[in-house]
């Protein structure tokens, strides 16, 4: 594995993500911002902050696996929440959960929140982006 993520000792330990991740692979993989979009284009989960996470996630994996890589290849997630508060926090967790078990994986790279007053869609809630190392 290219990535190998840490917790240290004397920083909070997070059960959404890990603090620090170390990559060693030669190849870097760059994930544009994805949001609650299917195959065709079309809206999912209109006014669903949970519903758009996980979809995010489940198009991230597909960018992935296009790229050869996994979500035990990403490095660092970054995530766009329009308006952040502190209840959208459960929701976030719900989506990804729901987006892990579709999937099969543990979602667990480190992760940046960085709350905007818009995206570029009007009904966008969510946009996360990926950065992955991998070998070869």
């Amino acid at each position: 594995m290219a990535v190998t993520l840490m917790n240290p000792e004397g920083l909070p330990e997070v059960d959404l993500y890990r603090q620090v991740s170390v990559a060693t692979g030669s190849r870097l993989v760059f994930v544009a911002g994805q949001i609650a979009r299917d195959a065709d284009g079309g809206k999912v989960g209109e006014g669903d902050f949970a519903a758009q996470v996980e979809q995010c996630y489940l198009n991230l994996g597909t960018a992935l696996a296009e790229a050869g890589a996994t979500f035990d290849d990403v490095a660092k997630l970054t995530l766009y929440v329009v308006d952040w508060t502190d209840d959208k926090m459960p929701l976030f967790v719900e989506g990804v959960a729901r987006a892990s078990e579709r999937l099969g994986v543990s979602v667990r790279a480190p992760l940046t929140g960085v709350g905007v007053t818009a995206l570029a869609e009007p009904d966008v809630m969510v946009e996360i982006e990926a950065t992955a190392v991998v070998d070869g």
